[in-house]
């Protein structure tokens, strides 16, 4: 990983269950997150509908591309399929490791400088020591407060569990987890480098994307 990920403040994670799967009201909350300056976003669907999931990622990296960077969570064959700009990998995906050998092989036969990142899940201290020493870009942790975004969450980690991953690893840092416009600055302030949103990007995403950003400053 000769590159190190510069990660925006605001992560934003667009998870097709919020939509039902409709591909033009995720095209366009893309399109509207890209607006107001989102830099980095992933994609998120556990309907393991798979031509469905490939046709809106490659909607998705129609719409990104040259604008911000898309990540496909959990399949890295997908990410590939999509062209996408990397892969974000839950505890029970491909290893890091054997992704790292896929996404090498594709930069060699891609232009050059072409860079496919990778983004790891952990939920507990173990858990991101391991991911400390594995081939990923950034460490996600969390939750870390209560949070409705999934049906099985793990326990909720705190604010002093994110300043425990921060102390151990130098990797960037997402946190994620019932994060929104009212407790974001805390979260930045406990040692996170970009928080991941879903939630509370809602309703209104341009602004509240942009609202994000003024309270990180």
């Amino acid at each position: 990983m000769s590159a190190r990920l510069q990660l925006p403040r605001v992560y934003p994670i667009i998870d097709a269950a919020q939509f039902r799967g409709e591909p033009s009201a995720i095209l366009q909350f893309a399109g509207n997150l890209i607006t107001a300056g989102a830099t980095f976003i992933q994609y998120r669907d556990k309907s393991q509908d798979i031509p469905r999931i490939l046709s809106c990622a490659r909607e998705l990296q129609r719409v990104t591309r040259d604008r911000a960077t898309l990540i496909i969570n959990d399949r890295t064959d997908l990410c590939l399929a999509a062209d996408a700009g990397g892969v974000h990998l839950g505890q029970d995906d491909l290893s890091p490791a054997a992704t790292r050998r896929i996404f090498t092989a594709s930069e060699q036969n891609a232009p050059a400088g072409r860079k496919l990142w990778i983004g790891f899940s952990t939920h507990n201290m173990d858990q991101v020591r391991e991911a400390d020493q594995m081939p990923v870009d950034y460490i996600a942790v969390g939750p870390v407060f209560a949070t409705a975004a999934k049906a099985n969450p793990d326990p909720v980690i705190g604010l002093d569990g994110l300043r425990q991953a921060r102390a151990a690893t130098t990797k960037p840092l997402v946190a994620i987890g019932g994060i929104t416009r009212k407790n974001c600055r805390e979260v930045m302030e406990a040692g996170a480098d970009s928080v991941a949103v879903i939630t509370d990007l809602l309703g209104s995403p341009a602004k509240a994307f942009a609202e994000f950003l003024r309270v990180l400053g």
